[in-house]
């Protein structure tokens, strides 16, 4: 049996959740349109009968304005400490960006093996412009191999996974072989929430929303109950969320029940307060207390 640890780094909306929800065959990893939707380092653990791959799903680098944006960039230049492989991925539709050049500059100091994963080939119009932009990549750092995939439709998704198996070594299964991730329940359902608010939200809310878990039992009936706080930074934020006579709110919960009962397999009771903590995102005490702690990575 082969087993080992690969991380996944990259640019915002890159498609590391997508591609780690795919691999998995399960959703594990929130997604959304909005840049910076990941902020934990997330694990997904796929297993086979041969062998059994932790990857890591890390919060996109960026050039961070706040407290909250370094504790992301750092967690996720963290996680490819002590793997066996890193995968450097990026967006075939776009150009190499300053961002991309300091993750490269990054890389050049590891001797893990880093693999080149070019995402959203799907939106190719002919295979020169994929091997155009091979090209662009190849000469910019020593790739262990470069892989043009769909994290969408997953297409060339298993010949990276032989790619990967190549600098795993035997080794023990980490994980019960039904596990696929390594978070509790709490933490998917509060990433369930965020994610409904990114998608029902815009301009400066979903940046500035965070949301934990404050009780999560099963009652006499065996209903799961989730009482959960949605956090903003200001009070003008907390009135677009909780929306006319609460109807945002109450989409948001209805969507978010929804997608939870699909993924733990059961009904839930789901109870959402909008509280406002001013500038949470720069309290070093806050991001503590909301999750958002180095130590926990």
């Amino acid at each position: 049996m082969k087993s080992g640890f690969i991380s996944i780094i990259g640019r915002p909306n890159v498609g590391k959740s997508t591609f780690l929800n795919q691999v998995i065959g399960k959703k594990i990893a929130i997604m959304s349109s909005k840049p910076q939707t990941t902020r934990n380092k997330i694990a997904g653990i796929l297993t086979t009968d041969d062998y059994q791959i932790i990857f890591t799903d890390t919060p996109g680098i960026h050039k961070p304005v706040n407290e909250l944006g370094k504790r992301m960039t750092e967690a996720a230049y963290q996680s490819t400490r002590g793997v066996d492989g890193i995968i450097f991925m990026v967006n075939f539709k776009e150009p190499i960006s300053t961002g991309e050049e300091m993750i490269i500059e990054n890389l050049k100091k590891t001797r893990t093996p880093i693999f080149l994963v070019i995402n959203k080939i799907d939106l190719a119009k002919n295979k020169d412009d994929i091997i155009k932009k091979i090209a662009e990549y190849k000469d910019l750092l020593n790739f262990k191999g470069i892989y043009p995939i769909s994290a969408l439709d997953g297409s060339n998704i298993g010949e990276l996974i032989k790619g990967l198996l190549e600098v795993l070594e035997e080794g023990p299964m980490y994980y019960p072989k039904d596990m696929v991730t390594d978070h509790p329940e709490r933490f998917l359902i509060g990433e369930i929430i965020r994610e409904k608010v990114l998608l029902l939200t815009k301009e400066e809310i979903p940046h500035s929303v965070a949301v934990t878990i404050e009780s999560l039992k099963k009652n006499d009936d065996g209903l799961l109950e989730c009482y959960a706080n949605i956090y903003v930074e200001r009070d003008s934020q907390k009135k677009i969320i909780i929306g006319s006579k609460g109807a945002m709110l109450k989409q948001i919960g209805t969507l978010a029940r929804k997608e939870i009962n699909n993924i733990l397999g059961e009904k839930i009771y789901l109870e959402l307060w909008v509280k406002v903590k001013a500038d949470w995102r720069n309290s070093n005490v806050v991001l503590k207390s909301l999750g958002y702690d180095l130590d926990n990575y």
